[in-house]
């Protein structure tokens, strides 16, 4: 009985043995067969939980690179680069000893104290502090060295770099570097570099002047690549997809490096003796209305920068310097008589009074008088002759209350008067009770100096494609009024000479001896909200210039505000920039009048018979290679080009370097593109040191630095 029992339990587990190894079985099919049912699934369909596998993937070994585009360059008249593209640098130490190359070089700090002297060098950071940051409580895998590893030059990153200290690294920010320093800086403007919050790029944006005028023309477009590669980072395909970078367009200016560094020179030095409030110098083409000069004090390179630019968005009473508009609408309307009387000093009308510069007045003058001495009563007389309507009129005529719309300047701000009121009215023939802004101003002075015929000011020539050179947009001279008759500048242009020539004139101070000049002085109180401000230095004074007198080719104009120390008369500080300035433009009109030469294709001709044909006619020729025959040259065929300028002839063989000792900085460009090297300066002007000495050999790729010093 008992075995029988044992075998009846024998044959039960074996039965519920094998029933639980068909189970078993049958649910690791089933799973089989789901996986395989999902594998195919996800093979054929590709897509999981809403996800696209395939993407994903293609995502997971695809290559992205974004291909910046180089911001545009901003040149002079002359090609020197104003503003271009550069980086700086930002060092960090790596600590973490697991760093090393795939051939087993170590990239963390081997000796802490060498990078820390190499750091102290080059930086503004001491060994100690150096040494300290490199040595942090805790583990960490880099460090940086705050602001004094920050905004690091390339040539500074590279002497660093020169003395091989292991573990210090350098990772480039997109810059701009400005090659003439304080180089019409409110013009040119600014670009910084700013951080993309959504794609962590760093771009250039420009914030003031052309540079933020043009932005988008200067920024270009960046490109993009997509390339396949494998899970090693190999590439897997030759094919790549996406599209190239769009380099930004280049802007030219028509200022005039010599004549632009001359006058930041006398601005910044008349503003250091008189710690005025503000200036603004401008020197523009008579007949074209290209402005090759224009500065401003404060700019952005101030103690106390400013961000605006002067020359049409700030407005201010311009004083006498209207009366050139005044004396143009009376005499142009026939209401003025030089030879008819008045009683200088004061006058009251209107329910209050005008007062000359000197309150006690000369006596009973002359109207030609008035304009010489700068009478306010004299040129209040001129106004109610001709009638506040016929004055309003030529206000208008010579576009005074309008924006001028400069190409390449924003934000303006136009010229406003109430014009209520007899006395105000007055005031405006002197310009009191009217504001303007610079820009207004040229161009208005530009119909007195053309005979009758007004242009309008511009600075920037035109807009190129860096790829192909192509204009993209231009400008030039453009005609925007006749207010005056032609007549009637002559003989306005005669009074001015009066102002200096006449012994009661105004503008003594202006007097260049052997030279014929134009002027007209001005002397305006600083308005507020109550009325005048008092006080010797509350005043705005100005003078404007034509040069020649009787052909005027440039208009100069001087504003100088609240000149806080006058050691002597502010007319003597004006005439300290506008002669040095005018005397330079008269020079150019010498030599000019001495004959210009145009410029042939000298290719394949030989250069010593070039260098003597045009020495003969006062052409310097430089001639680079040791080969007879030219093959390039600096200045283009059909180039005018003035006496004593420079042209550079290449030819072949061995290239050596010439004495660059008193040469512009334009010519070392030029020297640069025909060498195949890069030129480096420092300094404004001229050069007075050069690293390749001369007869030297220069090889393609060398480095030039140049020390440059205004003459």
């Amino acid at each position: 009985m008992n075995n029988k029992g044992r075998r009846t339990t024998n044959k039960g587990q074996q039965s519920n043995r094998r029933t639980f190894g068909i189970f078993f079985y049958v649910l690791i099919a089933a799973m089989f067969l789901l996986f395989i049912a999902r594998f195919s699934q996800i093979a054929l369909l590709k897509h999981i939980d809403h996800v696209d596998l395939q993407s994903r993937a293609g995502k997971l070994y695809t290559q992205q690179q974004v291909i910046n585009a180089k911001r545009g360059t901003i040149y002079d008249a002359k090609g020197n680069a104003l503003a271009q593209d550069t980086s700086t640098y930002t060092v960090y130490a790596v600590l973490d000893h697991s760093q090393k190359s795939s051939s087993g070089k170590k990239l963390y700090v081997t000796n802490k104290a060498k990078a820390a002297q190499i750091l102290a060098k080059y930086l503004p950071i001491s060994e100690e502090k150096a040494y300290q940051t490199m040595t942090p409580k805790k583990k960490t895998f880099q460090v940086e060295f705050g602001t004094a590893g920050r905004n690091i030059s390339i040539q500074t990153m590279r002497k660093m770099r020169a003395q091989h200290v292991n573990g210090l690294h350098f990772l480039a920010t997109p810059a701009r570097q400005y090659p003439e320093g304080e180089f019409a800086t409110q013009l040119v403007g600014l670009a910084s570099p700013k951080v993309n919050s959504k794609t962590g790029q760093t771009k250039l944006v420009g914030s003031l002047g052309i540079e933020a005028y043009f932005d988008k023309e200067l920024s270009g477009k960046n490109g993009f690549r997509l390339a396949k590669q494998d899970v090693y980072g190999y590439r897997v395909s030759k094919r790549e997809s996406g599209w190239d970078a769009k380099d930004g367009d280049n802007v030219h200016l028509t200022l005039d490096s010599q004549i632009q560094q001359l006058l930041e020179n006398k601005m910044a030095s008349v503003e250091k003796e008189t710690h005025s409030s503000s200036m603004t110098g401008v020197v523009m083409e008579a007949k074209t209305g290209k402005i090759i000069a224009a500065t401003q004090r404060p700019d952005r390179t101030s103690s106390s920068p400013v961000w605006t630019n002067a020359l049409v968005q700030d407005t201010f009473e311009p004083g006498s310097t209207m009366k050139v508009m005044a004396l143009s609408a009376a005499i142009d309307s026939g209401h003025f008589d030089p030879n008819a009387t008045y009683n200088s000093g004061t006058w009251s009308m209107g329910g209050g009074k005008i007062t000359d510069w000197v309150s006690s007045g000369w006596g009973a003058i002359t109207c030609r008088d008035a304009f010489y001495r700068s009478s306010n009563v004299g040129f209040g007389h001129i106004e109610q002759n001709m009638g506040s309507k016929v004055w309003m009129k030529y206000i208008k005529r010579f576009h005074l209350l309008k924006p001028v719309h400069v190409w390449g300047m924003g934000g303006e701000t136009a010229g406003y008067t109430p014009f209520k009121g007899i006395l105000m009215q007055a005031n405006t023939a002197f310009g009191q009770g009217i504001t303007v802004n610079v820009m207004e101003m040229m161009q208005a002075f530009s119909a007195v100096a053309n005979n009758g015929t007004m242009v309008k000011p511009y600075v920037v020539s035109k807009v190129t494609n860096a790829n192909n050179g192509k204009t993209v947009a231009s400008t030039g001279r453009k005609v925007v009024g006749h207010p005056i008759k032609a007549s009637t500048a002559k003989e306005v242009r005669k009074m001015m000479v009066g102002v200096i020539t006449d012994k009661n004139g105004t503008g003594q101070a202006y007097k260049m001896p052997g030279q014929s000049i134009a002027v007209k002085t001005g002397t305006a109180q600083i308005g507020t909200a109550h009325g005048y401000e008092s006080g010797d230095s509350n005043y705005v004074y100005s003078v404007v210039g034509l040069a020649p007198a009787k052909h005027p080719k440039y208009i100069i104009y001087i504003i100088m505000k609240q000149p806080k120390t006058l050691k002597q008369p502010a007319e003597t500080e004006l005439a300290n920039v506008f002669k040095p300035v005018t005397s330079a433009l008269l020079e150019r009109v010498s030599a000019k009048s001495k004959g210009i030469v145009r410029l042939g294709n000298y290719k394949d001709r030989l250069a010593s018979s070039i260098q003597s044909e045009l020495s003969a006619k006062h052409i310097q020729v430089t001639v680079l290679g040791s080969g007879q025959h030219v093959t390039a040259q600096s200045v283009p065929s059909g180039t005018k080009a003035m006496v004593n300028s420079r042209l550079i002839l290449k030819t072949s063989g061995r290239m050596t370097m010439p004495d660059l000792n008193g040469w512009s900085q334009a010519d070392v460009n030029r020297l640069g593109k025909l060498l195949n090297i890069k030129v480096e300066s420092d300094g404004n002007g001229y050069v007075t040191k050069q690293s390749i000495a001369k007869g030297t050999q220069v090889k393609d790729g060398q480095v030039l630095k140049i020390q440059c010093k205004s003459h």
